[in-house]
Protein backbone atom coordinates (compact mmCIF):
# COMPACT_ATOMS: atom_id res chain seq x y z
CA UNK A 1 0.00 0.00 0.00
CA UNK A 2 1.33 3.32 -0.87
CA UNK A 3 0.47 5.09 2.89
CA UNK A 4 1.98 8.42 1.11
CA UNK A 5 -0.52 9.09 -1.75
CA UNK A 6 -2.59 8.54 1.02
CA UNK A 7 -1.85 11.50 2.35
CA UNK A 8 -3.61 13.59 -0.13
CA UNK A 9 -6.87 13.19 1.36
CA UNK A 10 -6.27 14.11 5.00
CA UNK A 11 -9.07 16.65 6.13
CA UNK A 12 -8.29 17.73 9.76
CA UNK A 13 -4.44 18.19 10.32
CA UNK A 14 -2.18 18.98 13.66
CA UNK A 15 0.87 20.83 12.26
CA UNK A 16 3.69 21.47 15.15
CA UNK A 17 6.67 23.84 14.93
CA UNK A 18 10.07 23.88 17.04
CA UNK A 19 11.54 27.12 18.39
CA UNK A 20 14.93 26.06 16.30
CA UNK A 21 12.50 26.26 12.83
CA UNK A 22 11.76 29.81 13.98
CA UNK A 23 14.37 31.49 15.67
CA UNK A 24 17.98 32.58 13.88
CA UNK A 25 20.07 31.14 15.64
CA UNK A 26 22.58 33.37 15.90
CA UNK A 27 20.57 36.23 17.22
CA UNK A 28 17.50 34.47 18.78
CA UNK A 29 15.03 36.59 17.42
CA UNK A 30 12.46 35.71 15.02
CA UNK A 31 13.34 34.45 11.23
CA UNK A 32 10.22 36.40 10.14
CA UNK A 33 10.79 35.19 6.37
CA UNK A 34 10.52 31.60 7.11
CA UNK A 35 7.08 32.54 9.31
CA UNK A 36 5.67 34.31 6.28
CA UNK A 37 6.28 30.92 4.50
CA UNK A 38 4.58 28.60 7.50
CA UNK A 39 1.67 30.54 7.27
CA UNK A 40 1.37 31.05 3.64
CA UNK A 41 1.37 27.23 3.62
CA UNK A 42 -1.30 26.79 6.36
CA UNK A 43 -3.47 29.40 4.58
CA UNK A 44 -3.37 27.30 0.94
CA UNK A 45 -3.99 24.08 3.11
CA UNK A 46 -6.90 25.64 4.88
CA UNK A 47 -8.61 27.41 1.57
CA UNK A 48 -8.49 23.73 0.24
CA UNK A 49 -11.13 22.92 2.67
CA UNK A 50 -8.72 20.95 5.18
CA UNK A 51 -9.26 21.79 8.79
CA UNK A 52 -5.46 22.93 10.15
CA UNK A 53 -4.34 23.59 13.70
CA UNK A 54 -1.24 24.91 14.24
CA UNK A 55 0.59 24.18 17.75
CA UNK A 56 3.91 26.58 18.34
CA UNK A 57 6.89 26.82 20.44
CA UNK A 58 8.68 29.83 20.26
CA UNK A 59 7.09 32.21 23.39
CA UNK A 60 10.47 31.72 25.94
CA UNK A 61 12.88 32.32 23.01
CA UNK A 62 11.06 35.57 21.70
CA UNK A 63 10.63 37.01 25.09
CA UNK A 64 14.37 36.51 25.81
CA UNK A 65 15.47 38.00 22.47
CA UNK A 66 12.88 40.99 23.51
CA UNK A 67 13.79 41.31 26.94
CA UNK A 68 18.03 41.65 26.11
CA UNK A 69 18.73 38.07 27.33
CA UNK A 70 21.44 37.10 25.97
CA UNK A 71 20.81 33.11 26.49
CA UNK A 72 17.76 31.35 27.01
CA UNK A 73 17.17 31.85 30.47
CA UNK A 74 17.45 29.43 33.38
CA UNK A 75 15.41 30.18 36.12
CA UNK A 76 11.75 29.38 36.39
CA UNK A 77 10.44 32.56 37.25
CA UNK A 78 12.34 33.88 34.26
CA UNK A 79 11.68 32.10 31.70
CA UNK A 80 7.90 32.40 32.40
CA UNK A 81 8.10 36.56 32.37
CA UNK A 82 9.89 35.98 29.16
CA UNK A 83 7.07 33.71 27.87
CA UNK A 84 4.26 36.13 28.71
CA UNK A 85 6.45 38.99 26.95
CA UNK A 86 7.09 36.78 23.85
CA UNK A 87 3.62 35.13 23.73
CA UNK A 88 1.79 38.33 23.38
CA UNK A 89 4.39 39.16 20.40
CA UNK A 90 4.23 35.40 18.60
CA UNK A 91 0.38 36.10 18.58
CA UNK A 92 0.70 39.53 17.54
CA UNK A 93 2.55 38.65 14.80
CA UNK A 94 0.56 35.55 13.64
CA UNK A 95 -2.41 37.23 13.89
CA UNK A 96 -0.88 39.85 11.32
CA UNK A 97 0.45 37.34 8.86
CA UNK A 98 -3.39 35.20 8.86
CA UNK A 99 -5.05 38.67 8.10
CA UNK A 100 -2.70 39.20 5.41
CA UNK A 101 -4.28 35.96 3.46
CA UNK A 102 -7.65 36.21 4.38
CA UNK A 103 -7.46 33.89 7.42
CA UNK A 104 -8.87 34.23 10.91
CA UNK A 105 -5.94 33.17 13.77
CA UNK A 106 -7.09 31.88 17.34
CA UNK A 107 -5.21 31.66 19.92
CA UNK A 108 -5.72 28.71 22.46
CA UNK A 109 -2.89 28.29 25.29
CA UNK A 110 -3.17 25.12 27.39
CA UNK A 111 -1.82 23.23 30.69
CA UNK A 112 -1.50 19.58 30.90
CA UNK A 113 -4.17 20.20 34.06
CA UNK A 114 -6.51 21.13 30.93
CA UNK A 115 -6.39 17.83 29.62
CA UNK A 116 -5.94 16.05 32.82
CA UNK A 117 -9.56 17.31 34.04
CA UNK A 118 -12.61 15.69 32.19
CA UNK A 119 -14.71 18.72 32.20
CA UNK A 120 -12.30 20.65 31.17
CA UNK A 121 -10.94 18.69 28.36
CA UNK A 122 -14.27 18.22 27.23
CA UNK A 123 -14.37 22.18 27.29
CA UNK A 124 -11.69 22.11 25.18
CA UNK A 125 -12.91 19.65 22.64
CA UNK A 126 -15.82 21.97 22.07
CA UNK A 127 -13.69 25.03 21.92
CA UNK A 128 -11.59 23.90 18.89
CA UNK A 129 -14.56 22.29 17.49
CA UNK A 130 -16.44 25.46 17.74
CA UNK A 131 -13.35 27.31 16.13
CA UNK A 132 -12.93 24.72 13.18
CA UNK A 133 -16.39 25.70 12.42
CA UNK A 134 -16.34 28.93 12.59
CA UNK A 135 -13.42 28.39 9.80
CA UNK A 136 -10.53 29.85 12.13
CA UNK A 137 -7.09 28.42 12.31
CA UNK A 138 -6.52 28.09 16.05
CA UNK A 139 -2.80 28.68 17.01
CA UNK A 140 -1.86 26.55 20.23
CA UNK A 141 0.67 26.79 22.35
CA UNK A 142 1.26 25.61 26.24
CA UNK A 143 0.78 28.50 28.68
CA UNK A 144 4.35 28.54 29.87
CA UNK A 145 3.51 31.84 31.96
CA UNK A 146 1.55 29.84 34.52
CA UNK A 147 2.90 26.08 33.91
CA UNK A 148 6.05 24.88 35.05
CA UNK A 149 5.58 21.21 33.45
CA UNK A 150 7.24 22.35 30.24
CA UNK A 151 9.61 24.70 31.17
CA UNK A 152 11.59 22.41 34.24
CA UNK A 153 11.31 19.38 30.85
CA UNK A 154 10.11 17.37 33.87
CA UNK A 155 6.85 15.10 32.97
CA UNK A 156 6.51 18.05 30.36
CA UNK A 157 4.16 17.83 26.98
CA UNK A 158 8.03 18.12 25.59
CA UNK A 159 8.70 21.28 23.79
CA UNK A 160 4.93 20.76 22.11
CA UNK A 161 5.52 17.61 20.46
CA UNK A 162 3.40 15.45 22.73
CA UNK A 163 1.03 18.51 23.31
CA UNK A 164 0.46 18.17 19.33
CA UNK A 165 -0.65 14.62 19.54
CA UNK A 166 -2.92 14.92 22.71
CA UNK A 167 -4.64 17.69 20.20
CA UNK A 168 -4.47 15.61 17.72
CA UNK A 169 -6.20 13.13 19.48
CA UNK A 170 -8.38 15.02 21.09
CA UNK A 171 -10.11 16.86 17.77
CA UNK A 172 -9.94 13.56 15.45
CA UNK A 173 -7.49 14.82 13.89
CA UNK A 174 -6.29 12.50 10.94
CA UNK A 175 -2.66 13.65 10.31
CA UNK A 176 -0.09 15.22 12.77
CA UNK A 177 2.84 17.23 10.94
CA UNK A 178 5.79 17.30 13.68
CA UNK A 179 8.69 20.43 12.00
CA UNK A 180 11.86 20.60 14.07
CA UNK A 181 15.48 20.03 13.19
CA UNK A 182 15.59 16.90 11.81
CA UNK A 183 14.97 14.97 8.58
CA UNK A 184 13.08 12.06 9.98
CA UNK A 185 13.77 8.98 12.25
CA UNK A 186 17.44 7.14 11.81
CA UNK A 187 18.55 3.93 13.04
CA UNK A 188 21.09 6.10 15.07
CA UNK A 189 22.12 9.67 16.17
CA UNK A 190 23.50 10.89 12.46
CA UNK A 191 24.99 13.54 14.23
CA UNK A 192 27.47 10.93 15.50
CA UNK A 193 26.99 7.88 13.66
CA UNK A 194 27.77 8.03 9.41
CA UNK A 195 26.35 5.41 9.06
CA UNK A 196 22.69 6.04 10.67
CA UNK A 197 20.37 4.81 8.15
CA UNK A 198 17.31 6.91 7.71
CA UNK A 199 13.55 5.29 8.43
CA UNK A 200 11.21 6.83 5.80
CA UNK A 201 8.16 4.47 6.76
CA UNK A 202 6.73 2.95 10.38
CA UNK A 203 3.99 0.82 9.81
CA UNK A 204 4.26 -0.44 13.32
CA UNK A 205 6.19 1.82 16.54
CA UNK A 206 7.83 -0.97 18.43
CA UNK A 207 9.89 -0.75 21.41
CA UNK A 208 12.90 -0.91 19.13
CA UNK A 209 11.80 1.88 17.83
CA UNK A 210 11.17 4.02 20.45
CA UNK A 211 14.48 3.07 22.26
CA UNK A 212 15.95 5.34 19.12
CA UNK A 213 14.60 8.54 20.67
CA UNK A 214 17.05 8.55 23.83
CA UNK A 215 19.36 11.14 22.39
CA UNK A 216 19.98 14.92 22.97
CA UNK A 217 17.06 17.31 21.83
CA UNK A 218 18.45 20.58 19.90
CA UNK A 219 19.66 23.58 21.41
CA UNK A 220 16.69 26.20 21.25
CA UNK A 221 13.74 23.34 22.28
CA UNK A 222 13.24 21.11 24.93
CA UNK A 223 11.34 18.30 22.77
CA UNK A 224 13.77 15.32 21.62
CA UNK A 225 13.65 12.54 19.33
CA UNK A 226 12.22 10.38 22.74
CA UNK A 227 8.91 13.24 22.66
CA UNK A 228 8.77 12.91 19.26
CA UNK A 229 8.15 9.64 19.52
CA UNK A 230 5.89 9.47 22.33
CA UNK A 231 3.92 12.20 20.62
CA UNK A 232 4.04 9.33 17.59
CA UNK A 233 3.03 6.68 20.34
CA UNK A 234 -0.83 8.89 20.94
CA UNK A 235 -0.80 9.85 17.77
CA UNK A 236 -1.57 6.75 15.75
CA UNK A 237 -2.94 5.14 18.36
CA UNK A 238 -5.91 7.50 17.86
CA UNK A 239 -5.66 6.83 14.50
CA UNK A 240 -3.78 9.54 12.89
CA UNK A 241 -0.72 9.18 10.87
CA UNK A 242 2.38 11.02 11.60
CA UNK A 243 4.85 12.95 9.52
CA UNK A 244 8.19 13.51 11.46
CA UNK A 245 10.13 16.40 8.99
CA UNK A 246 12.76 19.17 8.62
CA UNK A 247 11.18 22.30 9.48
CA UNK A 248 14.41 24.05 7.25
CA UNK A 249 12.19 25.23 5.00
CA UNK A 250 8.69 25.53 5.47
CA UNK A 251 7.39 24.56 1.83
CA UNK A 252 7.74 20.80 3.08
CA UNK A 253 4.09 21.15 4.16
CA UNK A 254 2.95 20.95 0.66
CA UNK A 255 5.08 18.28 -0.42
CA UNK A 256 3.87 16.46 2.61
CA UNK A 257 0.54 16.69 1.89
CA UNK A 258 0.81 15.87 -1.72
CA UNK A 259 2.48 12.68 -1.18
CA UNK A 260 5.96 13.23 -1.68
CA UNK A 261 8.93 11.43 0.04
CA UNK A 262 9.96 13.70 2.78
CA UNK A 263 10.36 13.17 6.90
CA UNK A 264 9.03 9.43 8.59
CA UNK A 265 5.59 8.69 8.06
CA UNK A 266 4.19 7.10 10.65
CA UNK A 267 1.21 4.60 9.84
CA UNK A 268 -1.80 5.40 11.92
CA UNK A 269 -3.20 2.17 13.50
CA UNK A 270 -6.57 3.04 15.93
CA UNK A 271 -6.38 0.95 19.09
CA UNK A 272 -9.95 -0.10 19.42
CA UNK A 273 -9.98 0.76 22.79
CA UNK A 274 -8.12 4.18 22.46
CA UNK A 275 -8.68 6.18 25.56
CA UNK A 276 -6.59 9.70 25.61
CA UNK A 277 -6.69 10.00 29.44
CA UNK A 278 -4.65 6.38 29.15
CA UNK A 279 -2.11 8.43 27.60
CA UNK A 280 -1.73 11.25 29.53
CA UNK A 281 -1.94 9.85 32.77
CA UNK A 282 1.40 8.03 31.39
CA UNK A 283 2.74 11.57 31.37
CA UNK A 284 2.02 12.55 34.83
Amino acid sequence: MNYRELLKDKKRVVIKVGSSSLIHKETGRLDLRKLEVLVREISDLHNQGKDVVLVTSGAVAVGSAALGLNERPRELKVKQACSAVGQARLMMIYQKLFAEYNQMAAQILMTKNTMVNNLNRMHARNTFEELLTLNTIPVVNENDSISSFELEALDSFGDNDTLSAVIAALIGADLLILLSDIDGLFTDDPNTNPDAKFIDTVEKLDEKLKSMGKGPGSKVGTGGMATKLTAAEIATAAGADMVIANGGDFHVIHKVMEGRNYGTLFVGNQKEEFYLIDYIEKLL
